[in-house]
């Protein structure tokens, strides 16, 4: 008996702390308008490698996706007979100094001889004439030898800026010309490229907010925040493009979609809090101040509050829905 004195005792007073719930009048608020719309992951900038001598593709040291650095080589094109001219300039210059050695002595010994008056001047002068023309040929094939291995080492095709490979155009024991695209490159700086329609136009501008939608395209809440950087002044098939600036976008892949919310003009609504709207079956619900369950129309979350799209009156008066319960 007491269990049951107690019980109805509880039930009283969780009915009298409901009833004793102050009623909450609604009245509509603008907000800025969200529009859901998919955008794609886009490099600020693309480039390609190009080979800058021809000859055959020798070497491939990166595939698509890798990372790489700034000047470092992606590939080594090779031209055999830069390989044979080289060889024969080495040649040349290992006989020329051969030849200087030779001159050398000569001339050594014809400043001896000279010295103790054995020969005449003439022919130091002979001497010391040949020597410095082995020394010319000498510096000129070494000249000559130091620009065909610049040559030579233009077959490193290098990366122009620090970024990611997005597609290797060639394969080994392919051959190429001077400019011929190597690889292709994404620059390591991403953004959201979005196409709004034309009735949108009007309302974005440079510096507005953007929400970003969970990666995957899956339910849940925005999981960042970007701006629009760019709005490009001509249509593309009925479409506004825009350029969003966000970070965190380093690992995801190019061309890979994101949905976004971005602002499009501002409307009324109604916004609740949680406790105010019920759910029985499937339908939302809220409860008026005269106790008459009145059917809504549930939209987005916005701070911990509910919009309500349609259902509701200025005015209203509210109950939290477990007060008729």
């Amino acid at each position: 008996m007491r269990r049951l004195v107690a019980l109805m005792l509880l039930v009283g007073a969780s009915a009298q702390s409901a009833v004793a719930a102050p009623p909450l009048e609604v009245q509509p608020v603008r907000i800025a308008d969200l529009k859901a719309v998919f955008a794609t992951v886009e490099p600020v900038d693309r480039t390609l490698a190009r080979s800058r001598i021809a000859g055959t593709v020798a070497e491939l040291l990166v595939d698509e996706g890798s990372r790489v650095a700034e000047g470092q080589p992606l590939a080594r094109v090779s031209d055999p007979k830069l390989d044979r001219e080289k060889a024969a300039i080495e040649a040349q210059i290992r006989a020329l100094e051969a030849q200087r050695r030779l001159a050398a002595t000569e001339l050594e010994r014809a400043r001896e001889l000279r010295s103790r008056q054995a020969i005449p001047q003439a022919r130091l002068d002979e001497a010391e004439s040949a020597f410095q023309v082995v020394e010319g040929n000498l510096a000129a094939k070494r000249a000559e030898l130091a620009l065909l291995e610049e040559r030579i080492a233009e077959g490193r095709v290098l990366a122009p800026r620090a970024g990611r490979i997005l597609s290797v155009r060639v394969t080994a024991g392919t051959f190429v010309l001077p400019g011929e695209p190597v690889a292709e490159l994404a620059v390591e700086r991403y953004l959201l490229r979005a196409r709004l329609p034309e009735r949108h136009a009007r309302f974005v501008r440079p510096g507005d907010r953007v929400r970003i939608g969970p990666r995957g395209l899956g339910p849940g809440e925005p999981v960042g925040e970007g701006r629009i950087v760019m709005v490009y002044p001509e249509l593309e098939g009925g479409r506004v493009v825009v350029d969003i600036e966000a970070d965190g976008l380093g690992d995801y892949f190019v061309g890979e979609r994101a949905r976004i919310e971005i602002e499009a003009g501002a409307r009324e609504v109604f916004l609740l809090p949680p406790d105010y709207v019920g759910n029985r079956y499937g339908v939302d619900f809220v409860r008026l101040e005269d106790g008459r369950e009145v059917v809504v129309q549930r939209g987005l979350t916005r701070d911990g509050r509910i919009e309500i799209l349609a259902g509701l009156r200025a005015g209203d008066r509210l109950l939290p829905p477990e007060t008729g319960r």
